[in-house]
């Protein structure tokens, strides 16, 4: 089963590659309000549709997020 981790910097951290993205757009004239730039992780798991989605929540926490300053969500595709 396709499984998708989003994984986002918390809204208290400061965004850098967001904020460059932001100010790229801005400089070509796009009407941006905020830009934040996270990584999105597509996973094919074994197993029924909990059983993946309960893993992919188990491989987001140990590896694939740090909890100081990201989230993530996981998405069943």
């Amino acid at each position: 089963m396709k499984i998708g981790v989003r994984v986002m910097p918390r809204a208290e951290v400061l965004d850098t590659q967001g904020r460059a993205v932001e100010d790229t757009l801005r400089g070509h004239s796009f009407p941006i309000e905020a830009v934040r730039v996270g990584k999105f992780i597509e996973l094919n798991l074994p197993g029924s549709e909990t059983e993946a989605l309960g893993k992919a929540k188990e491989i987001a926490q140990f590896v694939l997020c740090n909890p100081l300053i990201e989230t993530f969500e996981v998405i069943k595709m």
